[in-house]
């Protein structure tokens, strides 16, 4: 039972990588902006909170880190800085993940965006400090925009095309503990 538990949780970190990887390079690809200048949302960003939300056991804090430094060094991003936004975001909603349980999606949704602001305003705020290039705020505020409404369909995606969903009230293991 162990094995079985062991292999899941490594098959969907297995796709989780795979997902990261193709986004990553998506990004790297200069598609960066829709019809009529506006950002293309961070679907990597969201799909790790819906993920974490949702089973954060498949997603280790390591793995989050990793990804996004990742993605810092290929976009050119100040290394770390973004990667420890998002960690801090993550592990705030993945403390929250019993509560979350019982939220609809509205107040799911509103919960992730006002994370969503607060890295973006942590951001924004420590590259000022250190008088970092940073990007105009009319384009980082449409890129949040655009982030935040793109959510509800990444929760569909992850809940009906990989099967990543809510754990019921009660909801066990194959070894009997509560998820």
């Amino acid at each position: 039972m162990n094995e079985a538990l062991r292999f899941d949780t490594l098959a969907y970190l297995g796709l989780y990588l795979v997902i990261a990887s193709a986004s990553i390079l998506s990004r790297i690809l200069p598609l960066g902006v829709l019809e009529g200048g506006w950002p293309l949302p961070n679907l990597l960003l969201l799909l790790t909170m819906a993920w974490v939300l949702r089973r954060p056991a498949h997603l280790p804090a390591l793995a989050i880190v990793l990804v996004f430094l990742a993605e810092d060094l290929f976009l050119m991003r100040p290394p770390g800085l973004w990667a420890l936004a998002v960690l801090v975001g993550t592990e705030f909603l993945r403390r929250r993940n019993q509560v979350v349980r019982e939220m609809n999606l509205l107040l799911e949704w509103a919960m992730v965006a006002a994370v969503l602001g607060a890295m973006t305003l942590a951001y924004r705020l420590v590259l000022m400090i250190v008088m970092s290039p940073r990007e105009p705020l009319d384009l980082s505020l449409k890129s949040l925009v655009v982030t935040i409404l793109v959510y509800p369909l990444v929760v569909w995606v992850l809940q009906v095309v990989l099967r990543v969903k809510k754990p019921a009230t009660g909801e066990v293991d194959e070894l009997g503990r509560r998820l």
